[in-house]
């Protein structure tokens, strides 16, 4: 399958890199998928209606952040892991959204590492996956877990033939409010974390301007990859 060979072919870039692989649980607590990432109560990502609630503190991931979460709980610094895998969120379904998608970010922590080190490593990553001629572009944003923040988005040509900007994931440092969560010293050590959606990558890389039809199991698409 195409998101298949995509993952594939972005640990392969990763492992070059000096990325390990961690995995975690798609049913998650609320404390690794909210509490220990700076999002508070009050935050919408909190809210019932955006997440999928299983019970009152356990749901379905919205996001593989809590696996760099369970990595840094057991791991003492320098870390350097990638972590994808399938998360869920009740968006409403067209052409860029779903609502079960796939995820893959990476984690950084040392001590001196900058944001400058972060923005290298994800322009050396899309050069390598997607070849030295596609543009990107790197926006101010805002994440409870992360300050400063950002989001990456790459050009790409839309449905309709339009050319435009797509929103791949975001990025940014690690909040020092994340390492006191873990037990990892912030006056230290410092680090950097980004998210791309594994879909829209491969939306970009092989021309397909609908996300729906990587989950509609048509042959006669699957075997153009």
């Amino acid at each position: 399958h195409v998101i298949t060979q995509t993952i594939n072919q972005l640990l392969e870039i990763f492992g070059r890199m000096g990325f390990s692989v961690a995995y975690g649980p798609e049913v998650e607590d609320e404390w690794h998928n909210f509490v220990a990432l700076n999002i508070g109560p009050e935050h919408p990502a909190r809210d019932p209606f955006d997440a999928f609630y299983i019970d009152r503190d356990i749901l379905l991931r919205s996001h593989t952040s809590p696996v760099q979460i369970r990595v840094m709980e057991t791991t003492k610094p320098p870390i350097r892991v990638v972590a994808p895998g399938r998360v869920y969120r009740p968006d409403t379904v067209d052409a860029t959204h779903m609502y079960m998608f796939y995820q893959i970010e990476a984690l950084v922590v040392d001590e001196g590492v900058t944001m400058v080190d972060m923005k290298t490593t994800i322009d050396q990553f899309i050069h390598t996956f997607f070849g030295p001629d596609v543009k990107w572009r790197l926006r101010p944003s805002f994440f409870p877990f992360t300050e400063p923040s950002g989001e990456v988005d790459l050009l790409w040509v839309d449905k309709h033939g339009k050319e435009d900007w797509m929103e791949v994931g975001g990025c940014g440092m690690v909040d020092p409010n994340v390492f006191d969560a873990v037990g990892i010293d912030s006056e230290k050590y410092t680090g950097w974390a980004f998210g791309f959606g594994i879909e829209r990558l491969a939306m970009r890389k092989y021309g397909i301007t609908d996300i729906r039809l990587l989950f509609q199991n048509d042959l006669r698409f699957l075997k153009q990859f």
